[in-house]
């Protein structure tokens, strides 16, 4: 097991031989598939540049990669020796250290109903368990082994990273961060806060019943200055008689069909 980007060694040994110029040849075996690495005194492959050979037959790899986790097969051939072929066999495992996983916190949950917190991670090799925390505290697998988690109802799987709860409580209202690791190392995102708030039916209601008397209020007020209740005018043209003055008698005369008034003078 080996970091990433270091130069590896990979030993292939000859403690004793008569042959001059031995054949020497390197393969990368994955996935059961065979391929050179070291063929007639050549880097091939996908090392062709990050390789080389130290005499007399070791491998030394620079700037290894995940990639080159494989086995590694070392043959040497030696036609005037007594034992004229031999092989060694090497399997090759590159670590890398997970990096920070990207979590996902709901941040508001109504008391009661379920809720799922998400965390994942795909660079790390070997691939990462997960680990969830709340307010600092690593929570157990099982609710039921800690005193704090107790009341608490959820299913943690480590092998994915989710942490679901069936049905939330006001003390899982928290911070919440998770952790990623291997063999390699570890790496955590940043905390999150969930926050667990009660359903009140009655302030509800009240909160309606204000919103809709505050929207009949202005509707009133605003059809007001717009005039919608205002009295209708009277229409036409009204005739209103004038006060009858002292000496003067008033009199409708046939042929003009109105009002004329004479004078008479007393004495």
């Amino acid at each position: 097991l080996l970091s990433p980007l270091a130069a590896i060694e990979l030993s292939c040994l000859i403690e004793s031989i008569s042959t001059k110029n031995p054949r020497i040849e390197w393969k990368k075996i994955k996935d059961g598939e065979p391929s050179y690495v070291y063929f007639e005194k050549k880097i091939s492959g996908d090392l062709e540049g990050r390789a080389r050979i130290r005499e007399p037959a070791t491998l030394v790899i620079t700037n290894a990669t995940r990639s080159d986790s494989a086995s590694y097969r070392c043959e040497v051939s030696a036609q005037t020796d007594l034992k004229s072929f031999d092989e060694i066999l090497i399997n090759l495992v590159i670590r890398v250290k997970p990096v920070v996983p990207k979590c996902a916190v709901p941040k508001s949950v109504p008391v009661g109903t379920a809720a799922e917190l998400r965390c994942v991670e795909d660079q790390g090799f070997p691939k990462s368990q997960y680990q969830w925390f709340r307010n600092k505290e690593e929570i157990p697998d099982d609710p039921k082994t800690s005193s704090k988690f107790i009341n608490s109802s959820y299913t943690l799987n480590a092998e994915t990273g989710t942490l679901k709860f069936s049905a939330v409580r006001m003390n899982d209202s928290a911070e919440y961060f998770c952790r990623a690791k291997n063999d390699a190392g570890h790496s955590e995102c940043g905390p999150q806060t969930m926050e667990i708030y009660d359903i009140n039916i009655a302030r509800i209601i009240l909160g309606v019943l204000v919103v809709v008397l505050l929207c009949i209020t202005v509707g009133l007020c605003f059809a007001y200055k717009r005039g919608y209740f205002a009295s209708q005018k009277q229409t036409g043209n009204n005739y209103k008689a004038p006060a009858k003055g002292e000496g003067v008698d008033y009199v409708r005369t046939e042929d003009e069909g109105d009002f004329r008034h004479k004078s008479s003078f007393v004495i």
